[in-house]
C-alpha cells in the first residue's frame, strides 16, 4: 500500500497537470473571495470566511473528480491495470494507497488557505476579531467532505476505463449526494412528514451543521459512513475485474 500511495502522489506532482489542478482550485478562490463583489470578503462589514467555506465544497466538485480521473483509469489506459492486480497486494491496500493518496493531495492544495485565516485576521477590528472556533469546525468539516469526495472520485475511476468519463460520473455523484437529496426532499409528497429524513441523507446537511462549530457525532459518522460505504464499493468491483 505504501507504494502505491507515494506512486499516485509522485506521478500528481511529477506531471504539469497537478500543479495546473492546484493552481486553478486556489486561483478559483482567490478570485472569488477577495475581487468578485457577492463573495468578496472585503465587502463585509466584519471579519469572516464564510464565504470561503461556502464557495470551497462547490470548488470540490471539480477538483477532486480532476484528482481521482486516473487512479485506475489511467492504469486501464496504460495496460498495467492487470499488473498492478497480480501483485501480491490485497485489492483493499490497492484501493486504500490510491484514497489515501488522493486525499493527501486534497488536503495540500488545501494548505496553502490557511493564509486567507491570517489575511482576515488581521484586518478584524480590532485585529484578531473573529470566531476561530466557527472557522476550525468548518475546516474539518471540509477534511470530512474531501475523504467522502474522494472516495466517491476514486469508485467512478474503478468502473470506467475513461478518465474523462471517470470525471464526469465522480462530478455528477458529487453533486447529488450534496444537493440531489435535499431537491428531493422539496418534492410535495415528503413535504412535512418525510423531508428532514431525506434531507438527512445529503452531505451539504451534515457540512453545514459541522460548519456551525458543533462536531456531532451523527454528522462525523455519516461522512465516514458514506467514505467508507464507497471504499468498499471499490473493492468490490475490483475484485470482481480480478477473479
Amino acid at each position: 500500500m505504501k507504494e502505491i500511495y507515494f506512486k499516485e502522489i509522485g506521478s500528481f506532482f511529477g506531471s504539469i497537470i497537478g500543479y495546473v489542478v492546484a493552481g486553478v482550485f486556489l486561483l478559483t478562490l482567490g478570485m472569488i473571495l477577495w475581487v468578485f463583489p457577492d463573495y468578496s470578503i472585503l465587502y463585509y462589514n466584519y471579519a469572516s470566511l464564510d464565504s470561503f467555506f461556502f464557495i470551497a465544497p462547490v470548488v470540490f466538485f471539480f477538483l477532486i473528480p480532476a484528482i481521482t480521473m486516473g487512479m485506475f483509469a489511467e492504469e486501464h489506459r496504460s495496460g498495467t491495470m492487470e499488473l498492478l492486480l497480480t501483485k501480491p497486494l490485497t485489492t483493499a491496500q490497492v484501493v486504500w494507497g490510491k484514497v489515501l493518496a488522493s486525499f493527501t493531495l486534497v488536503m495540500l492544495i488545501l494548505l496553502p488557505t490557511v493564509v486567507y485565516y491570517y489575511s482576515v485576521y488581521q484586518l478584524g477590528s480590532p485585529k484578531g476579531n473573529l470566531d476561530t472556533g466557527g472557522i476550525l469546525g468548518s475546516y474539518i468539516g471540509l477534511i470530512f467532505l474531501a475523504f467522502s469526495f474522494v472516495a466517491i472520485g476514486v469508485f467512478s475511476s474503478a468502473i470506467t476505463k475513461s478518465q474523462i468519463v471517470g470525471f464526469l460520473i465522480a462530478t455528477l455523484l458529487i453533486i447529488t449526494m450534496y444537493w440531489g437529496w435535499g431537491l428531493m426532499a422539496k418534492i410535495p409528497i415528503f413535504s412535512g412528514i418525510w423531508d428532514d429524513f431525506v434531507a438527512s441523507f445529503g452531505i451539504d446537511k451534515h457540512y453545514i451543521s459541522i460548519r456551525r462549530g458543533v462536531l456531532d457525532t451523527r454528522d462525523i459518522m455519516y461522512f465516514l459512513s458514506v467514505g467508507l460505504g464507497y471504499v468498499m464499493a471499490t473493492i468490490f468491483v475490483l475484485n470482481i475485474k480480478r477473479k
